[in-house]
């Protein structure tokens, strides 16, 4: 299949911030979540073991290590998110600090991490000046699309003084950064408005569990699975940086049904925008992934959840069916492997998005079942009639010919 340009349901989440920048939230967030747990980069006990089950699962076939070096669990994700040992050193320092404060003993679902991080990194961490006040910027502008974007709840007019006074703040932050890394008031300003937004009609915190910037964010960390040097490549210890990404979930609000479609988007899209130069397996595991996600639909209750989930559902059914509704100029002897595939995710994307939770469960199978028959008996009857069409304005000149030559 040729290589192709899809657009992203991710795009314009946080138009101010870079990948870079999006990258080394995801790995503060991933740090913080998993300081407990004992993902030190020089601990000699983390060293990664390999277990093949999940990838098998899946039918994911990574690229051999060949000779990588050993290395520990903390080393392995700080390398495959791009992260530098300088930066690494930073966030681990900071969360320290976040921990000395008794901010981080209350566990993650109590605080809000670029707050915290505002508050106890200071300008000698950084090489420069300049440095310093973009770290400050990224944080804000995390903050504005966590609370004010892309909120997991929404804001109502009880909400509009507090809203207007965290923007006034971080636009004035954005503008000079130092006011208010330098300032005791300027900061207690931040916290109180910031803390009143996030935990706004719950005793746990919200702040980068709204859709669809945690998936953009989870997403980032998805990343790590492919090989830096070459991004069509699963690395061999994907099972373990799974396990690790996994640990994000309580703050990003993540569960297995939303991995299942986030990682099936993004082998997806690998394959689709890399075309030829993808194994097979990609869209394998994609079909694979969605669906288990197909097993459960409860995430689809939530409107917010929802209407991203659909967009990106709705761009995997439309590619899919794109090429079943004529399959006979899509596929040949040579990708006949890869039909199967594509007729999963099509099923699986229209199951999930006509599913109807209000159902018995004998019911939902059986309207699943429907909805898989009259696509499959769709398909076929379309292509069936292109190629009939094809047919037919091949052979239309020659029957005129045949008419003129013999009109009686």
């Amino acid at each position: 299949m040729q290589e192709e340009n899809l657009p992203s349901p991710f795009t314009d989440i946080a138009p101010n911030l870079s990948e870079s920048d999006l990258r080394e939230t995801a790995y503060e967030i991933l740090l913080a979540a998993s300081r407990s747990t004992g993902l030190n980069r020089g601990d000699g006990n983390a060293v990664v073991q390999r277990s093949p089950t999940w990838k098998k699962t899946v039918g994911l076939k990574p690229m051999p290590s060949g000779s990588r070096r050993s290395w520990t669990k903390g080393e392995l994700m700080r390398v495959q998110m791009r992260i530098s040992e300088l930066t690494d050193t930073r966030i681990r320092r900071a969360l320290l600090r976040v921990a000395a404060a008794a901010q981080l003993g209350r566990g993650l679902v109590s605080i809000v991490m670029p707050l915290e991080l505002i508050q106890h990194v200071r300008r000698s961490d950084f090489p420069s000046q300049q440095e310093y006040e973009a770290w400050l910027r990224r944080n804000l502008k995390v903050l504005e699309a966590g609370l004010l974007l892309h909120p997991r709840l929404p804001l109502d007019e009880t909400h509009t003084d507090d809203t207007l006074h965290l923007q006034r703040i971080i636009s004035a932050g954005i503008e000079r950064p130092m006011d208010l890394g330098n300032n005791n008031e300027s900061m207690q300003a931040l916290r109180s408005v910031v803390m009143s937004l996030a935990f706004r009609s719950s005793e746990t915190c919200h702040w980068a569990d709204g859709f669809p910037l945690n998936l953009k964010i989870y997403q980032t960390l998805l990343e790590a699975c492919f090989d830096n040097k070459e991004e069509t490549c699963v690395i061999e210890e994907v099972d373990e940086v799974i396990e690790i990404i996994k640990k994000t979930w309580v703050v990003l609000g993540m569960n297995q049904m939303l991995h299942n479609i986030c990682f099936s988007w993004v082998l997806f899209h690998k394959y689709v925008s890399n075309g030829q130069q993808v194994d097979n397996n990609f869209l394998f595991a994609s079909s694979n992934l969605l669906a288990e996600a197909e097993q459960d639909q409860k995430s689809m209750e939530d409107p917010f959840c929802s209407n991203t989930l659909s967009s990106t559902l709705g761009l995997i059914l439309s590619w899919a069916e794109k090429r079943l509704l004529a399959y006979h100029d899509t596929f040949c002897i040579g990708n006949i492997g890869t039909m199967h595939s594509v007729v999963s995710l099509a099923v699986s994307s229209a199951n999930i998005l006509v599913e109807d939770t209000s159902l018995s469960k004998q019911n939902r199978i059986r309207k699943e079942a429907q909805v898989s028959c009259t696509r499959v008996e769709n398909y076929i009857r379309s292509s069936l009639f292109a190629v009939f069409s094809q047919a037919s304005s091949t052979i239309q000149p020659y029957l005129k010919n045949e008419i003129v030559k013999y009109p009686f």
